[in-house]
């Protein structure tokens, strides 16, 4: 079988798994954050918070919930990692130093899972289980809650209330993740990775050195930083790395695993909002821009030349031999689609335009499909623009859902899409001028930029992939990165929660014959368009002095 044929066949594969796990999962999501039992479980949590699931909030107290978690979270992760030379399970590893320490909380917390250390080098197990893997729950929990927000948004009328930010929260974590992590953990334990918690052991000598390998519960933390679209490894070759994913089925398994949450929001979103057309008609524009991605990717990377490349049977560099150009291309694409972060190759080892996809995938928003819960509100936060674009063009006010899209829904839009293009481009302007961050470029010219300018984006829109090459254990960007990670995950939130109240004290405007019909395929390709001409808008001249000066030279 050739390696393009094996790309081919692994793509129609992931798709099947995908439809097959659509509608049941969807349903069930649908039905968990509209029931209004709780279980005992979840009692007992709201009763250790002191919290009451059954309080109605609005989008302020909603987004106060979400800010005070997420501090905690920050607080408690940086105290742990600033602990850890005095903890049990640390395998004799040192504390974290603080610019370190703050970056990886700020990551973890934000869902981005930005790594500037080797996690098998630094992190012992109760750090790794206690802070990051617990992180790797609630931090993807706090995005499906702030998504089914705007949902409610949209599906009530003339009321503030969202729901309850603290049941959203644990209802997401305890009956979504943990139980899908579980039966996932257990595949993977089943094909091969390590699960356990073991001390650093001595595997043989090698050219005159010792080699260690070091333990620990990969299979449990490899199933949630996937389901999460969370992304930090155990080790420092991420999923690369046999331990955390062995074999080209739990490659495939991983891959499936990111998508599969994301793509399933849409069916609750329908369900929700009382049109299931609707969720369709989000679903086909994510799996377009997917696919349409996938297939630009394989194409460049599978159009080697010279014979190297061809007797490799691709470009080959930084890929794992176990996946191939096909695994690797289509395993790059979802991730960065996503805020998952998780890498089974080395990015800054892709093809020049290769490399740029990855990154325009990132600077879309990470919407196709995007992360637990951000990638929903993000694409609703676009097609409520894309009505916008069509209500000028044809002289008619915009609705959306049956809710008219005015000015303050615009306005808090708008800002919702300015903040991580600003981010990221203020945050490598500034490194690029300044002295002594372009040190820590391996490389010079249009690639050491692309090293920069990956960097930032990964870290402004919470996806937590490196572009490799980049020395980014310093005080720089451990600073601004991790200030990038906090700004770019929870500033867009206070404009969807705003933006989710506004739309629910709305009464619904009922349809006419001038309605532009949302769940239509036209309305997809609009919304398509709209979402590149404004990434392209933004992002073509950084991309232009990177990766497509490299690509094109």
């Amino acid at each position: 079988m050739g390696p393009v044929l094996a790309g081919v066949l692994q793509l129609l594969a992931l798709i099947g798994a995908l439809a097959l796990a659509y509608v049941p999962l969807g349903n069930y999501m649908a039905k968990v954050f509209s029931s209004e039992r709780h279980w005992r479980v979840e009692k007992w949590i709201y009763k250790g918070i002191g919290a009451n699931p059954d309080t109605e909030m609005r989008w302020a107290s909603y987004l106060r919930g979400v800010l005070a978690f997420s501090a905690a979270g920050v607080l408690f992760l940086y105290l742990l990692q600033r602990l850890q030379g005095s903890l049990p399970g640390s395998l004799g590893f040192s504390s974290i130093e603080p610019a370190q320490a703050f970056n990886t909380a700020a990551s973890f917390v934000s869902n981005t899972n930005w790594q500037s250390y080797s996690g098998e080098q630094a992190m012992g197990h109760v750090v790794q289980t206690a802070g990051l893997a617990v992180q790797n729950f609630v931090s993807g929990a706090v995005g499906i809650a702030v998504a089914v927000a705007l949902v409610r948004g949209f599906a009530r009328s003339r009321t503030g209330e969202l729901g309850n930010f603290w049941a959203d929260l644990v209802r997401g974590t305890v009956r979504v993740l943990v139980p899908a992590a579980a039966i996932a953990a257990l595949v993977l334990v089943a094909c091969g990775a390590l699960q356990n918690f073991s001390g650093i052991h001595e595997v043989g000598q090698f050219m005159g050195g010792s080699q260690q390998w070091n333990g620990g519960a990969v299979a449990s933390q490899e199933a949630i930083k996937e389901l999460g679209t969370n992304g930090g490894g155990y080790f420092n070759a991420n999923s690369a790395h046999p331990f955390e994913n062995p074999t080209p089925f739990t490659n495939l398994f991983e891959i499936f695993l990111i998508l599969v949450i994301p793509l399933a929001l849409t069916r609750t979103f329908g369900i929700m909002v009382g049109s299931v057309k609707q969720g369709y008609a989000i679903l086909g524009t994510m799996v377009t821009i997917w696919v349409g991605f996938v297939a630009l990717m394989m194409w460049t990377e599978f159009a080697h030349h010279g014979p190297a490349l061809q007797a490799a049977g691709g470009a080959m560099e930084g890929k794992e031999a176990r996946f191939g150009v096909g695994g690797s291309a289509l395993f790059g694409v979802s991730t960065t689609l996503t805020s998952t972060g998780a890498v089974d190759s080395f990015h800054s080892s892709f093809t020049g335009l290769g490399g740029g996809i990855t990154m325009l995938g990132m600077m879309l928003g990470e919407i196709a499909p995007g992360g637990v819960g951000s990638g929903l509100y993000g694409m609703l936060i676009m097609a409520i623009i894309a009505v916008f674009i069509a209500g000028l063009m044809v002289g008619r006010t915009p609705e959306y859902l049956g809710k008219k899209i005015g000015a303050r829904e615009m306005k808090l839009a708008a800002c919702y899409i300015l903040v991580t293009p600003a981010l990221v481009l203020i945050f490598t302007s500034a490194s690029m001028a300044l002295r002594t961050p372009p040190n820590s470029m391996l490389n010079s010219g249009a690639h050491g930029f692309s090293e920069v300018l990956y960097a930032f984006t990964s870290a402004s829109n919470n996806n937590g992939s490196a572009f490799a090459g980049l020395n980014a254990n310093t005080d720089w960007f451990n600073t601004t990165t991790g200030l990038a990670m906090l700004l770019g995950r929870f500033v867009p939130m206070v404009f969807v929660l705003a933006l989710a109240g506004s739309l629910a004290e709305q009464k619904p405007v009922p349809a006419t014959a001038g309605t532009l019909r949302t769940e239509k395929p036209l309305f997809t390709g609009l919304l398509v368009g709209a979402i590149l001409i404004i990434t392209g808008l933004t992002y073509f001249p950084a991309l232009a002095l990177g990766p497509l000066a490299e690509g094109l030279a």
